[in-house]
């Protein structure tokens, strides 16, 4: 069978339900889009109507489960090393770096990791500076599939990208050959990986509180409300002091988040001040 019938009645429905669970938006223009990735997953699940397969995702109680493998289908995941670096390097040389001098242990969440280049990209940076035993880093995304990328540390070829080159001391915490890129067990190591939904206030707080968390390049997929209330999310998770960065090209100006925008750097940085 091929690509099931997707009427405006059963996008409304779910994309409803995928904003409720998943947080992830999806306009009218997407609705394609939507319907083809819904139709794969649902024939995948042994389902030939979509509302059949609505019906089980929102009120059988095995559905549960199915809407984690649906999120898995749905979420993005797009990442690679060394992606928007000079952030991460600010963040460490006169955040972390400090704070560790004063003798602390700052805690680290890369939040929406996707499959793990970022907080790998994370840790190579503390590893260069001999901090990387002297801060916790926590890792988590919804996606199961992605984290269980994330913890082989075993990469394709499209981790490493022209436009975000990796540094000279790369080599030594990277084993690169035409058809993948494996990541070194102390990296591995230095990591807790996490299943974590952003819109899971309670999920967040059980994770205690953090000295930065980066959640970059996610906000974009949210809706305003549902961007709103993720970074209420995330701001109770810093402690005072501590810093949230987001991607370059994403703002929270505009969302009217009560976290201080500093520019270190010359890279921007929201602080929690009280």
């Amino acid at each position: 069978m091929g690509r099931l019938p997707f009427s405006s009645q059963l996008f409304a429905i779910f994309s409803a339900l995928i904003a409720e669970k998943a947080g992830i938006h999806y306009d009218a223009g997407e609705r394609e889009l939507l319907g083809d990735k819904l139709s794969a997953r649902a024939l995948e699940a042994g389902f030939d109507s979509l509302l059949d397969y609505y019906y089980y995702l929102r009120y059988d109680p095995e559905g549960a489960v199915e809407i984690d493998a649906l999120i898995d289908a749905l979420v993005v995941g797009e990442t690679y090393f060394f992606r928007e670096l000079p952030q991460l390097e600010v963040t460490i040389a006169e955040v972390v770096a400090p704070r560790v001098a004063a003798g602390q242990r700052p805690r680290i969440w890369s939040a929406a990791c996707a499959s793990g280049e970022e907080p790998l990209t994370i840790a190579m940076l503390l590893a260069e500076r001999g901090l990387l035993d002297r801060v916790e880093i926590v890792a988590s995304d919804i996606s199961v599939r992605a984290l269980a990328r994330a913890r082989a540390g075993v990469f394709g070829p499209r981790s490493l990208r022209s436009n975000a080159p990796p540094p000279a001391f790369a080599g030594r915490w990277l084993t690169v050959t035409p058809d993948r890129v494996a990541v070194s067990a102390e990296l591995q190591r230095a990591i807790t990986w996490r299943r974590v939904n952003l819109l899971d206030a309670a999920g967040i707080a059980s994770l205690g509180q953090f000295d930065v968390i980066v959640c970059r390049n996610v906000l974009i997929y949210f809706h305003d409300n549902t961007a709103r209330w993720v970074i209420g999310n995330l701001s109770g998770a810093l402690a005072v002091g501590g810093f949230l960065l987001v991607g370059v090209s994403e703002s929270l100006l505009r969302l009217g988040t009560a976290l201080a925008c500093e520019e270190r750097g010359g890279v921007f940085l929201y602080r929690r001040t009280a």
